[in-house]
């Protein structure tokens, strides 16, 4: 495969089964990506339709349901209750990550789809209860890796598995973000241990590079080596205001990964072989840039040369092509679960300063 014959089909939904039907969904938290990011891009999906929006306000839930002109505004304990149940066929579950279990559960025992954020869960065992509460039901879930439904994403996997950058050798990930400056509030969930789970910046900005390489490499880490800081007061009671950390993969590939939320914007992957790279940049917030150089060619596709790429609406269509025709989740609860061991796994290694086996 030449790299002028794998650009021509850069935007083709190579996972779409179905272009008819259509996934009800219930959306759970209305924070802002859920009002400004999950619901335009359901609007403009082809298979998917808002018909219930949930939040821990009834008014909340009543007032962006009139001015978004869904059908019902709940709330939680009106979820819980079984309240508009028949309105919706799947749930988006988008509240901070300690809540994401009761909200799975309930959706299981009715026989509904779940779309789950990502990082599934705040702890291992709690993700571990979410994703067995789903396999008693036989109800599908899918945890909300966007990166996997990025165009961009998929044709580097590609690449990478034609040979076309050799043996993959070694790879470097870092996403950083100044969330403070982003959401001015030392009390915001992010920050709150309880809520966020085993940390910070590795839980929120991490898991992109974590993930999104074992997608692109197709092995999982052997082992794990980090390192991590915290000294402004809003990170009280969390250790990764900076962290940093090295995983040796399958093959002996070796990859650092840095991921801060109190730094300047980045986000970048970096996959180097024996014959060539392949590079994301910008690569994690809602666009990518895709970047091969591979004998002796060179090939770039920006963000702006793409613009009819949405993360979201594909992540949506993606999830809905499943439900409706009951073809295999790839990003499903297990795989899910198998971030979350390593990102514990990390925090532990920063904590006694030493590698962490995360074989299986």
């Amino acid at each position: 495969m030449s790299l002028a014959d794998w650009m021509h089909g850069y935007d083709a939904r190579d996972w779409q089964t179905t272009t008819e039907g259509t996934v009800r969904y219930a959306l759970i938290g209305l924070g802002w990506w859920t009002t400004d990011v999950a619901m335009p891009a359901i609007e403009e999906s082809t298979l998917g339709e808002t018909t219930v929006l949930v939040s821990g306000s009834g008014e909340k839930a009543d007032r962006l349901a009139e001015r978004h002109d869904v059908d019902h505004g709940i709330t939680y304990d009106q979820y819980h209750d079984g309240v508009a149940a028949d309105a919706y066929d799947a749930v988006y579950v988008a509240t901070p990550n300690a809540f994401h279990r009761e909200y799975v559960e309930t959706a299981a025992e009715r026989d509904k789809g779940i779309l789950c954020e990502k990082p599934m869960e705040a702890t291992v065992e709690r993700a571990e209860g979410l994703v067995e509460a789903c396999e008693r039901a036989d109800v599908p879930l899918m945890v909300a890796y966007r990166m996997q439904t990025e165009p961009a994403v998929r044709r580097a996997r590609e690449l990478i598995e034609e040979g076309v950058i050799g043996e993959p050798v070694q790879a470097y990930g870092d996403n950083t973000q100044p969330l403070l400056e982003m959401i001015p509030d030392a009390d915001q969930w992010r920050l709150t241990p309880d809520l966020t789970g085993y940390g910070t910046s590795v839980m929120d900005l991490g898991i992109y590079s974590i993930n999104t390489t074992r997608y692109l490499l197709d092995r999982e880490p052997l082992s794990v080596q980090a390192n991590m800081a915290s000294g402004h007061p809003a990170f009280e009671g969390l250790d990764d205001e900076r962290s940093s950390f090295l995983m040796a993969f399958e093959d002996d590939i070796q990859f650092v990964s840095t991921a801060s939320q109190r730094a300047h914007q980045d986000t970048q992957l970096k996959i180097t072989g024996t014959d060539g790279q392949i590079e994301l940049r910008p690569a994690f917030h809602g666009e990518a840039a895709l970047r091969v150089a591979a004998d002796d060619l060179e090939l770039e596709i920006a963000h702006e040369t793409n613009d009819e790429v949405d993360e979201m609406r594909e992540e949506f269509d993606y999830f809905a092509d499943r439900m409706l025709t009951g073809a295999e989740i790839e990003p499903d609860g297990r795989h899910g679960l198998r971030d979350l061991e390593i990102i514990e796994a990390i925090h532990r290694s920063a904590e006694v300063k030493e590698a962490i086996d995360v074989s299986r």
